[in-house]
C-alpha cells in the first residue's frame, strides 16, 4: 500500500481570514509555534539550532558579483556526500546558503560533474578525514576531486586559531543565526529538513542526517578564504590552490 506524508501549514487554511490566523499564531507560545502552524517537529532543548525558520528563511535572489562565495563538502558513501554554498556579503557581514546538494554511493567524478556548474572558481572546504586514501583509486579523497576540477583548499578547514571544535564551529553558526547574520535560501528542502531535525542526544551531536549541516559547518569555519567568483577569468592560469609540497598538501 503506497504512504505519502503532506505537510500543510497555518497559511494554507484560506478559509481563515490572515487577521485570523495571525491571532491563532500571537497566541501559541513562541517555542511551539513552529510545531503548531508549520508542521515542523519541536525537538526542545535538544535542538542545535533552537532558531525559527523565519528568523533566517530568504527567497532565493540572484546574489551580487561582488559577493564572497565558499563551498563547504562532507565525504560519504553509505551516508550521503554533502556540500553547501555559501554567499557571503562583507558589507553587512551576512551569509547566504545558496547552494546545497546531498547524494550517496557516487565516486568522487560523479559527485564533482554535479558540483562543477556552481562554479569552477568556487573555493572548497573540506574535512580531516580527506587526507585518507582511497581503497579503489589510492589517492586522497582532497585528490581525487581536485583532479575533478573542484578548487580544493590547500588546507582542511579550520577555525581562525587552527582549532576544528565541532562545537565552536555550530556557535558560530548559532550566534550568526540569532544576530540576524545567517540566511538560507527557502527552496533549499535538503537543507532545511537537516536544520530542523539537528539535536543532540545524551549532550552529543547526533551523527545521523546530519551531512549538509557538517558541509554548512566547514564553509563557515573556512569564510575567511571567501573569494569573489568574478576576480577569475577561466583563460587565467590559477595556481592558488597548488600545494608547495604535494606530499603534505601544504
Amino acid at each position: 500500500m503506497a504512504k505519502a506524508v503532506t505537510r500543510m501549514t497555518i497559511d494554507d487554511a484560506e478559509h481563515i481570514s490572515a487577521e485570523d490566523r495571525a491571532e491563532i499564531v500571537a497566541n501559541y507560545p513562541p517555542h511551539e509555534r513552529e510545531a503548531r502552524t508549520r508542521g515542523i517537529p519541536s525537538l526542545g532543548s535538544g535542538r542545535i539550532f533552537p532558531v525559527a525558520d523565519s528568523q533566517i528563511e530568504v527567497p532565493a535572489f540572484v546574489i551580487p558579483e561582488h559577493w564572497a562565495r565558499i563551498a563547504g563538502i562532507d565525504f560519504g558513501w553509505e551516508h550521503p556526500t554533502a556540500a553547501v554554498e555559501l554567499a557571503w556579503d562583507r558589507d553587512a557581514d551576512t551569509v547566504y546558503v545558496i547552494n546545497a546538494y546531498k547524494m550517496k554511493e557516487r565516486t568522487p567524478l560523479e559527485h564533482s560533474v554535479s558540483l562543477l556548474p556552481w562554479g569552477d572558481n568556487l573555493l572548497w572546504a573540506w574535512p580531516q578525514d580527506a587526507y585518507q586514501r582511497d581503497k579503489r583509486t589510492g589517492g586522497t579523497l582532497r585528490d581525487d576531486y581536485r583532479k575533478y576540477g573542484l578548487c580544493m583548499l590547500p588546507q582542511h578547514a579550520t577555525h581562525r586559531d587552527g582549532g576544528v571544535s565541532v562545537e565552536a564551529g555550530l556557535m558560530e553558526m548559532l550566534t550568526r543565526m540569532q544576530t540576524g547574520r545567517f540566511k538560507a535560501f527557502a527552496h533549499l528542502g535538503d537543507w532545511w529538513s537537516e536544520f530542523r531535525m539537528y539535536h543532540r542526544k545524551d549532550g552529543q551531536v547526533f551523527k545521523e542526517f546530519d551531512d549538509l549541516m557538517a558541509a554548512t559547518r566547514y564553509a563557515v569555519m573556512m569564510l575567511r578564504h571567501a573569494e569573489a567568483l568574478y576576480l577569475y577569468s577561466d583563460e587565467a592560469e590559477d595556481t592558488r590552490y597548488v600545494p608547495a609540497n604535494e606530499v603534505t598538501g601544504y
